[in-house]
């Protein structure tokens, strides 16, 4: 199948938003295709601009979802309900509920297999460490991390760190003429020169 085929298939499942097997087949989406996707399903109270959201995050209640502005969601999960009622619920006789409104403020970051609990608010301005299992409101201007999430630092301290750190990288001048956190024309030179500076000169056979 030719390239403006796929193209073609690709657009009409984001226009359509939805997938089709097709969309599927030739590739993920990217996060910030999967968000429009994820917005223009309707299903979320509001989804907002400049938000990516990694395919394969889980969203179990979306209606009691909020996302702000210039949000990253790196393959966690939100969690509006409590799972335990409807056992509970037949284990003694009684009729519970359990929901909480999830709202993820503008500017902030949940990583890589963070779990947000129901009757959470994130931010502004807020960054979420992977792995954390997030059961109470993070503060605006605040990082946090660990099992449960735990104040690590303030997100004003974390850019005044990295922006130290990265000035000194060997490859800081690639990073100054870079677009975006992603920019595919520097992409093979940064590379080349992170795993350079790793792993040392890369070997070549002798003949």
């Amino acid at each position: 199948m030719s390239g403006a085929i796929r193209g073609l298939l690709r657009a009409l499942a984001l226009r359509r938003g939805r997938f089709t097997s097709l969309f599927l087949r030739f590739g993920a989406p990217t996060p910030i295709e999967y968000a429009d996707i994820l917005r223009r399903s309707g299903r979320f109270q509001s989804i907002g601009r400049d938000v990516g959201i990694v395919y394969g995050t889980e969203i179990l209640d979306p209606a009691y979802v909020r996302i702000g502005n210039n949000v990253l969601l790196a393959n966690c999960t939100l969690v509006g309900h409590d799972g335990s009622v409807e056992v509970l619920n037949r284990a003694y006789g009684v009729k519970l509920d359990a929901v909480g409104k999830i709202d993820i403020r503008d500017n902030v970051f949940i990583g890589h297999r963070a779990i947000i609990l129901p009757g959470v608010t994130i931010g502004p301005n807020a960054l979420v460490a992977a792995g954390a299992v997030v059961t109470k409101d993070v503060p605006p201007d605040s990082a946090v991390g660990g099992v449960p999430a735990r104040h690590i630092g303030s997100v004003a301290e974390i850019v005044r760190r990295r922006e130290k750190e990265t000035a000194e990288l060997p490859w800081a001048d690639l990073i100054a003429q870079r677009v975006g956190a992603f920019d595919p024309t520097l992409e093979p030179e940064l590379v080349r020169r992170r795993v350079e500076h790793f792993y040392g000169p890369a070997k070549t056979d002798d003949k």
